[in-house]
């Protein structure tokens, strides 16, 4: 009876324990899912606040790190662009999208370093 009290709590506190996170990501992915959509309309200073929210939501998120890099590139924040996906690459490596926007990324602020000499 004890064993089964003890197995039942911790399943509980499992269970609470892993809902907030699972919440967390969800709100990111509503989050980051917004912001894509008022992007679309040019609204990009609510874009990046969405995406900034996102993160602050779930910093291990890698595509809310990879939209607020594109946010920042698009408000030409280089320095925090390249920070954001750096973050996003170091969260998800294997990513293809992220990998490239990085690379697309690179070489426009590599251009525009060069013509602002």
């Amino acid at each position: 009876m004890v064993y089964r009290t003890f197995v039942t709590l911790a399943l509980l506190f499992a269970a609470g324990v892993a809902t907030p996170r699972a919440d967390a990501r969800s709100d990111a992915r509503d989050q980051v899912a917004f912001g894509i959509e008022v992007a679309q309309l040019d609204l990009w200073n609510e874009a990046l606040y969405r995406w900034q929210r996102a993160v602050a939501l779930d910093p291990t998120y890698a595509p809310a790190w990879n939209n607020l890099g594109i946010g920042f590139e698009h408000e030409n924040r280089f320095d925090e662009a390249r920070k954001a996906y750096e973050t996003a690459l170091d969260l998800d490596p294997d990513n293809f999208i992220i990998e490239q926007n990085y690379d697309l990324f690179l070489e426009v602020s590599d251009h525009v370093s060069e013509n602002s000499r």
